[in-house]
């Protein structure tokens, strides 16, 4: 019968302990650092993937609404304050939240949007473009919703910067840039003033910044230059 001494049987000590367990914690930790790593740069691309989407769809909206702009109409020529501007035919302005642009828009178009079924208009709309802060959004960067509002040329022009539908959030800032057919720049358009009366801007250059998570100090740009058919035509026939 075989005996078996106990004493051969040696267990580990405290230090190869301690040891093993350091080795552990190091691989466990750089396994942790490498999978972070890969979610962060995974989330990003999402977010950069749905600021891309966003800012798509936006400035194919805008670029729609533009090119659709209707004539100018006959104004009476009376001079009007402030608020009464912004219901002239095309009124555009500089505007600033967070000392960071936020412009508003306003003019006429044949691109109304049925939302509802019971919406059978078809006719020319006011549409809006206006900027307000996103309230509920918590950060380091304050973001800006750009709304679109879309109200039929029969009813009665809403109060500035109501209703409306949100277009996109996250903004950083929103910019729009008049040009006349000559090519000068405008930062403000106004249908009714001495400079611009009667007229319609030959182009409007859209730019829209998103907050960029990664990089807040570089933001997400994106524009485009919209010419508007309607101005050429009322050059023509004047």
């Amino acid at each position: 019968m075989t005996s078996f001494n106990t004493n051969d049987f040696k267990g580990f000590t405290l230090l190869e302990v301690l040891i093993a367990i350091f080795i552990l914690a190091i691989i466990l930790s750089t396994i942790y650092a490498s999978f972070s790593d890969t979610i962060k740069n995974i989330t990003y691309a999402e977010s950069q993937a749905d600021t891309f989407q966003m800012a798509r769809i936006a400035l194919e909206r805008i670029q729609d609404d533009l090119e659709c702009t209707m004539a100018l109409e006959e104004e009476n020529g009376e001079d009007k304050d402030e608020d009464k501007k912004e219901e002239t035919v095309f009124f555009g302005k500089e505007e600033d939240i967070y000392d960071r642009r936020a412009d508003f828009m306003t003019f006429f178009s044949s691109k109304h949007l049925c939302l509802d079924d019971e919406d059978n208009y078809t006719g020319k709309a006011r549409i809006t473009y206006y900027v307000l802060k996103n309230e509920d959004e918590e950060g380091d960067q304050e973001g800006l919703i750009l709304y679109r509002a879309d109200t039929p040329a029969i009813l009665s022009a809403p109060e500035p910067k109501t209703g409306g539908l949100i277009l996109c959030d996250r903004l950083y800032s929103v910019n729009f840039t008049f040009y006349d057919a000559d090519g000068d720049k405008y930062e403000r358009w106004d249908s009714t003033s001495e400079d611009t009366e009667g007229k319609l801007p030959a182009m409007v250059l859209i730019k829209l910044e998103f907050i960029n998570e990664l990089n807040p100090e570089e933001p997400l740009r994106f524009e485009t230059a919209v010419a508007l058919p309607m101005a050429k035509a009322g050059d023509d026939n004047m």
